[in-house]
């Protein structure tokens, strides 16, 4: 999972604050309450309009636009970024001075899964010959979602080189050792992967870096502990991004999650409800209906399970964010299951990193397609990434095509590697393990005789 993507599949309900297009200036009472991004916002929207020749201010509009997303997970910033980018690639120079530009809409084709396209403009960045660090680190962030992780450990590399020798230390460690992190996870290195993470949020904290940027470092750590089974270290970091910036969502419903595992259900609804206050994620939300499920509460389990539905659909942006999460709802609900294939199908079209992968083998099981499940699966694991989630679908599907001996591995592996990675997947782990232990016994039995 992308680092610039998990905080995208939102629903847009609300309007970008104040800034209904580029160029328009705040008012006072605004200003007064603004963000430090809202107040550059508000000041490069002064300098555009005094000076409409500028691409740079233009340029870091659009930047402040991407940023403002971010923080606050409205996808309606993306759209004034990239109009704001386009208006700054018309004016800016065909030379090294268009470098930035072309990376900042990079990122934004990032988040609106255009990964070809943010593909194409991080390579014209490069191709400027300015020595761009972000272009190669957006790069490697498209290869990385499109599943090409070879190219992808290829730009990262090329991002340390280049910057060992052109950037500060500090500088080059925020921007690559997340990245870097990341693929080491997927190759089944948690343990590498914690430690540079760790690396990026003390450069991040050096460089003081902007506060959502932090809490997001601090997030990543705490999947990586919770993933790990690790709930101290893992509540611990995600109340550490809490800490950097309140108003973090993730970090709250990533603490409400390790709640759920400490079996205190009580208070993994009210931070759960905080998080969805702030922005109504849909992974967050479905989580909650899990909750309320497992405490028979069905009524308000359904009342959040049928907003999950109605974010995914509430914009045509949503629709094509949230293919992998609806597809991978429908399925664990055991509803709607041919257009959860087609969701997933969908999602496939434009990347295959491991966990589409995954998604769509899970599909594919809870359609009955045991076989194209196991097929898919295999390509899910190539990298032995060390997910318990991932590690329960490849199960139960082994599971389905009567390979019980690896299902009883997989199913091992994500109970070993996290005891209560889902309220209700962890359950199906052990029903099944008895399940398997039983068969097993009984032919034994059977054969004795």
């Amino acid at each position: 999972m992308a680092k610039w993507l998990l905080f995208l599949l939102t629903c847009c309900i609300s309007t970008a604050c104040c800034q209904s297009a580029p160029g328009k200036p705040v008012s006072v009472h605004d200003i007064a309450s603004a963000s430090a991004t809202d107040k550059q916002i508000q000041s490069l929207q002064a300098r555009v309009k005094e000076s409409p020749a500028d691409y740079a201010a233009y340029d870091g509009l659009g930047s402040a636009f991407f940023q403002k997303a971010r923080e606050t997970g409205d996808i309606a910033y993306f759209d004034l970024a990239e109009q704001t980018l386009k208006k700054s690639l018309d004016l800016a120079p065909h030379d090294f001075r268009a470098a930035d530009p072309l990376v900042h809409m990079g990122l934004v084709y990032m988040g609106e899964h255009r990964f070809t396209d943010a593909l194409a403009y991080a390579k014209k960045a490069i191709n400027l010959g300015a020595g761009n660090l972000p272009a190669f680190a957006v790069e490697g962030d498209a290869y990385t979602d499109m599943g090409d992780y070879d190219d992808a450990e290829a730009a990262y590399n090329t991002l340390q080189t280049l910057g060992r020798a052109v950037s500060s230390p500090l500088a080059l460690a925020y921007m690559s050792d997340s990245r870097i992190a990341y693929l080491h996870f997927l190759h089944g290195d948690s343990v590498g992967a914690i430690g540079l993470l760790k690396n990026a949020i003390i450069a991040a904290l050096q460089a003081n870096m902007p506060r959502e940027n932090l809490a997001w470092l601090y997030f990543e750590l705490g999947e990586r502990y919770f993933q790990s089974g690790d709930l101290e270290n893992a509540a611990l970091s995600y109340r550490s991004g809490l800490a950097a910036d309140p108003a973090h969502y993730r970090s709250l419903g990533g603490l409400a999650k390790v709640r759920v595992a400490q079996g205190d259900f009580e208070e993994s609804i009210q931070l759960y409800q905080r998080s969805i206050a702030i922005l109504p994620f849909p992974v967050y939300v479905e989580e909650l209906g899990d909750v309320y499920r497992k405490l028979g509460r069905q009524k308000e389990a359904q009342q959040q399970y049928d907003l999950v539905e109605y974010i995914g659909h509430l914009s045509a942006l949503n629709r094509v964010l949230a293919n992998r999460e609806l597809a991978l709802f429908y399925a664990d609900r055991g509803i709607k299951l041919p257009g959860a294939l087609t969701l997933a199908q969908k999602e496939f079209e434009v990347r295959h990193d491991v966990y589409t992968w995954d998604a769509l083998a899970w599909v594919l099981y809870k359609n009955g397609k045991f076989q194209d499940a196991s097929a898919a699966m295999d390509k899910a694991l190539a990298l032995h990434t060390n997910d318990p989630l991932l590690l329960f679908h490849a199960g139960m599907i082994a599971h389905a095509v009567a390979k019980d001996s690896e299902a009883k591995d997989f199913l091992c592996g994500a109970l070993k590697a996290n005891p209560h990675f889902q309220i209700f997947d962890a359950e199906a782990a052990r029903q099944t393990l008895e399940q398997i232990s039983k068969s097993h016994g009984d032919l034994r039995s059977s054969n004795a005789k």
